[in-house]
C-alpha cells in the first residue's frame, strides 16, 4: 500500500485514527480512494480486526467497487470479516442475524416499490376508496416519508390535519399489519427495525457497537433522518465515525434525505476533525469553473472550490435549439461526427436530463441515426411483469405467507381460479387471522366451495409444496428451472407466440442465466464470520430485491448512455450533454421554495461535474407539452455563466473557436448580472437572427443599446448596436 499516491488532504484523512471525522469530498476528488486506503491502513498499520469495521455505501455498485479496491490493497484474508454494503443490505443482514429478538424471523421477504403499491391498492379496495380519487403512489410515498422520520401509525394519526393525511392515517396501520402477516419488510423497515432492535434490546446494541468500532459512511449528504439515527446508535460507544460527502451534491430531498445532517455534523460531534478534498481528478478547470459559478449562488453550503491540474480544456458550449427534436438532432449529429472522425467511441457520451419524459426525442433520433444507446432507469429489469411473476413463485416457495406474491400468480398462467374464489380465500384468511396460502387448505373454507374449486386450490398448494421440497435438495438454478417447468410459465409465454411474449420469454431465460451466474459467485465466495445461514434461494431473493439498474451499468459497453441527473450521481463520462436547461425543467416547475431551488441547482451542478473532457449545455426555445407546444425560457442557472469579459468561453455546439483567453484558476470575479432587454427590444436571448454577410446566428445577450450574437463556422461572437441594426429575425 503506497501512501505516496495520496495528496496531503487525502493522506490526513487516511491517517486519522480515533474520534469523529468529517470529510467534505468534492466531485471527482478521490473519496473512494480515501475510504479504501483508510480501511486498509486501520487493518494493516493499527491492527484493527476487519470484523470491527463497517463501511456503508449508497449503491451496490459502490460497495462492489470498494471491495474490489480493497482486494488490491490487502492480501489474502486480510479483509475477511469486514462489513461493506448499502444501508439496506447491512440492516437486512443484522435482522437475519438478530431479528428474532423483536419477532422478525430470518426468512422475511423484502417488498419493493411495486409490492408496496399493490398492498396500498388492496387496502384502498377494502376501505372502498377509489384510487382515481386518491393516488396509491402518493399514499405509499407519504407512509415512506413518515417511516423515514420514525413516525409511527399512531403518531401519524394524531398529526393528520387534512383530508389526504387522514386517509393516509387510515391506510398506514393496515399497511403495517399487511406486511406483518406476509412476513415482509419494506425498504424503510429494514432501517427502522434495526433502530428498534438497538433501542429496545441492550444486548443487541452492545453487540453491534462492540463489533463496529470503526464506521465509515459514504455519501453522507444523502442520509435521511432514520439512517442518521441508526448511524449515531451504532457509533455511540466508540465514536470512531468517519463520514464522507459533499453538500453540493445533495439531491435526494424528495426521498427524505436532509442535507442539514452533514452540515450539522460538527454540532453533533464538537471534537470532529474536518478535512476538505478540493483537488479534482476528473474534469478540466474550464468545467470546474463553470460548475462553481452555478453552485456558488447557493447560500446554504459549506465554502469550498474545486481545482485541478488539468488547466487546458475545451470550451463549454451553450446551445439553444428550436425545439426538443432539434436538440436531439444537434446532439446526434455531433456524436456521429466525433465517432466517424475516430475521436470518440459511442460509450464515451452521456445525455443527462431532469425528467424521464425527455428521453423520448433522443431515443427516436438515435434509433433513426442507428446510434447504439442504453436507457438507464426507465424500467428496471426486475420490475418487468414476467420477471416479477417468476420471482413471486420463488418468494412463495421461500415464504408461503407472502400474500402479495400469492395473489399475483395464483392464476398466472390461467388455472381456473377466478377472482370470486380469490375473494373468498382472502375473506376467510382475514376472518381467521391466517395467510391466504394457509386458508386455501382450511377445511372450513374448502367445504363451502364446489369440488372443482377445491381441486384447483389444493392442486396449486400441492405444486408449491413439491417445489419447496425440491428447493431444499437442489441448487438455485435447478429450482428455478423446475419452477418454470411445474408452473408451465415459460411454456405459456412461448405458446402465445406474439412478439411481446417472445421478448418476455427471453427475459425469463435471462433470469435463469442471472441465477446461474449468482450461483457461480456464491460457490467461490467465502462466508463471512457470524454470517447468518440462508438458503441459496433466500440469498438470491435478497440480492435481486436490493439490486438497482445502475449496478449493471458497464462502462465498457459502447453505447451512448441516456439517464436522469439523479441516476447519474457518482458516475463520470468523457463527454456530457446536459439538456433541457429551461425554466420548468431545470429548475423543475414543482420546485418553488428557496430550499427546493437550491436542490435543483445542486442537481445542475452534479450534471456538470459528471463531465471529464467536454460539457455541452442545451435548451429548447419551444417544447411540446400536454397543453400543446409552448415557448420556453432558458434556465435561470445559465445566468451564472454570463462571463462578460470573456464571452467566447461559452460557445454554441457547432463552429466553436478557441477562447480569447485561457481559463483562469484565480478566484472568480463577482458574477455579472444578466442584463434585461428593454421592454420593446426587438431581440431576445436564444432567438435566431440573420446577418447579410455573417449568416444565421443565435442571440446570446440583448441589452438596452446592443445585441450580442454567436455565429457558427468560426465567425465567433459579434456585438451590434440596436440603432440601424443589420440583423433580422431568421
Amino acid at each position: 500500500m503506497n501512501l505516496d499516491t495520496l495528496n496531503l488532504e487525502q493522506l490526513e484523512a487516511v491517517l486519522h485514527k480515533d474520534g469523529p471525522l468529517l470529510v467534505f469530498a468534492g466531485a471527482g476528488s478521490g473519496k473512494t480512494r480515501v475510504i479504501t486506503y483508510r480501511i486498509a491502513h486501520l487493518i494493516r498499520e493499527h491492527g484493527v480486526s476487519p470484523r470491527h469495521i463497517l463501511a456503508v455505501t449508497f449503491t451496490n455498485k459502490a460497495a462492489d467497487e470498494l471491495k474490489e479496491r480493497l482486494a488490491h490493497l490487502l492480501e489474502g484474508d486480510e479483509a475477511r470479516g469486514l462489513w461493506v454494503g448499502t444501508f439496506h443490505a447491512v440492516c437486512a443482514r443484522i435482522l437475519r442475524e438478530s431479528g428474532r429478538a423483536i419477532d422478525i424471523p430470518p426468512n422475511f421477504v423484502v417488498y419493493d416499490d411495486g409490492d408496496q403499491l399493490d398492498v396500498v391498492r388492496r387496502i384502498l379496495i377494502e376501505l372502498n376508496i377509489d384510487e382515481k380519487q386518491m393516488n396509491p403512489r402518493a399514499i405509499r410515498n407519504q407512509i415512506s416519508r413518515a417511516k423515514e422520520r420514525l413516525i409511527t401509525p399512531d403518531e401519524y394519526r394524531e398529526r393528520a390535519s387534512d383530508y389526504f393525511e387522514r386517509i393516509v392515517a387510515s391506510v398506514y396501520p393496515r399497511y403495517e399489519a399487511y406486511l406483518r402477516a406476509a412476513n415482509a419488510l419494506d425498504f424503510d423497515d429494514l432501517i427502522n427495525k434495526v433502530i428498534d432492535l438497538l433501542e429496545t434490546k441492550p444486548h443487541a446494541r452492545e453487540r453491534y457497537q462492540d463489533q463496529f468500532r470503526y464506521i465509515l459512511v459514504d455519501e453522507y449528504q444523502d442520509v435521511n433522518y432514520a439512517q442518521y439515527v441508526l448511524t449515531c446508535l451504532l457509533a455511540g460507544k466508540y465514536r470512531n465515525l468517519c463520514v464522507v460527502g459533499d453538500d453540493d451534491q445533495a439531491i435526494y430531498g424528495f426521498r427524505g434525505a436532509e442535507v442539514e445532517l452533514i452540515l450539522r455534523f460538527e454540532q453533533d460531534f464538537p471534537d470532529a476533525k474536518v478535512i476538505k478534498l478540493e483537488r479534482n481528478y476528473r474534469s478540466t478547470q474550464v468545467i470546474l469553473d463553470a460548475a462553481f459559478k452555478v453552485i456558488s449562488e447557493n447560500k446554504f453550503r459549506a465554502p469550498k472550490k474545486l481545482w485541478t491540474e488539468r488547466r487546458e480544456g475545451k470550451p463549454i458550449t451553450i446551445t439553444p435549439a428550436r425545439d426538443e427534436e432539434e436538440e436531439a438532432r444537434l446532439i446526434a449529429d455531433y456524436i456521429v461526427q466525433q465517432v466517424r472522425l475516430g475521436k470518440r467511441r459511442f460509450g464515451e457520451f452521456a445525455v443527462l436530463y431532469r425528467t424521464n419524459a425527455q428521453s423520448r426525442a433522443f431515443e427516436e433520433r438515435f434509433m433513426r441515426e442507428r446510434i447504439p444507446h442504453r436507457l438507464v432507469g426507465a424500467l428496471r429489469f426486475y420490475d418487468r411483469k414476467e420477471i416479477k411473476d417468476v420471482l413471486s413463485y420463488l418468494r412463495l416457495i421461500a415464504n408461503p405467507d407472502d400474500s402479495i406474491s400469492l395473489l399475483r400468480i395464483i392464476n398466472t398462467p390461467p388455472r381456473k381460479i377466478g377472482q370470486a374464489t380469490v375473494k373468498q380465500v382472502q375473506t376467510h384468511a382475514s376472518e381467521c387471522g391466517i395467510s391466504p396460502y394457509r386458508a386455501m387448505t382450511d377445511p372450513l373454507l374448502l367445504q363451502t366451495l364446489p369440488s372443482s374449486m377445491q381441486n384447483a386450490l389444493l392442486g396449486f398448494v400441492g405444486m408449491i409444496e413439491q417445489l419447496r421440497e425440491y428447493a431444499e435438495m437442489h441448487p438455485l438454478s435447478a429450482t428455478l428451472k423446475e419452477t418454470l417447468k411445474q408452473t408451465g410459465y415459460l411454456a405459456w409465454l412461448e405458446q402465445r407466440g406474439d412478439v411481446e411474449s417472445v421478448d418476455r420469454a427471453g427475459n425469463v431465460r435471462e433470469l435463469v442465466n442471472i441465477a446461474m451466474r449468482f450461483e457461480e459467485r456464491e460457490a467461490t465466495r467465502e462466508p463471512e464470520p457470524d454470517e447468518p445461514e440462508l438458503s441459496p434461494l433466500m440469498r438470491f431473493l435478497q440480492y435481486v430485491s436490493l439490486v438497482s439498474d445502475l449496478d449493471t451499468l458497464n462502462a465498457r459497453d459502447d453505447q451512448v448512455v441516456l439517464m436522469t441527473l439523479h441516476a447519474a450521481k457518482g458516475l463520470e463520462f468523457p463527454v456530457v450533454f446536459l439538456v433541457g436547461l429551461e425554466q420548468g425543467l431545470l429548475p423543475h416547475a414543482l420546485s418553488e421554495t428557496p430550499r427546493e431551488i437550491e436542490e435543483e441547482r445542486r442537481l445542475c451542478y452534479v450534471g456538470m461535474t459528471r463531465a471529464k473532457d467536454e460539457l455541452h449545455l442545451t435548451y429548447a426555445l419551444t417544447r411540446g407539452s400536454y397543453e400543446g407546444r409552448r415557448s420556453q425560457i432558458p434556465s435561470s442557472f445559465l445566468r451564472a455563466l454570463a462571463d462578460e469579459p470573456a464571452p467566447t468561453l461559452y460557445q454554441v455546439m457547432y463552429g466553436a473557436v478557441a477562447p480569447t483567453k485561457p481559463a483562469s484558476s484565480a478566484p472568480p470575479k463577482p458574477l455579472a448580472k444578466s442584463v434585461k432587454p428593454a421592454p420593446n427590444a426587438p431581440f431576445l436571448p436564444g432567438q435566431r437572427v440573420r446577418h447579410p454577410e455573417l449568416g444565421t446566428g443565435i442571440v446570446v445577450k440583448a441589452a438596452d443599446v446592443n445585441v450580442t450574437v454567436m455565429f457558427p463556422g468560426g465567425k465567433g461572437m459579434r456585438t451590434f448596436p440596436l440603432l440601424n441594426c443589420p440583423l433580422e429575425e431568421a
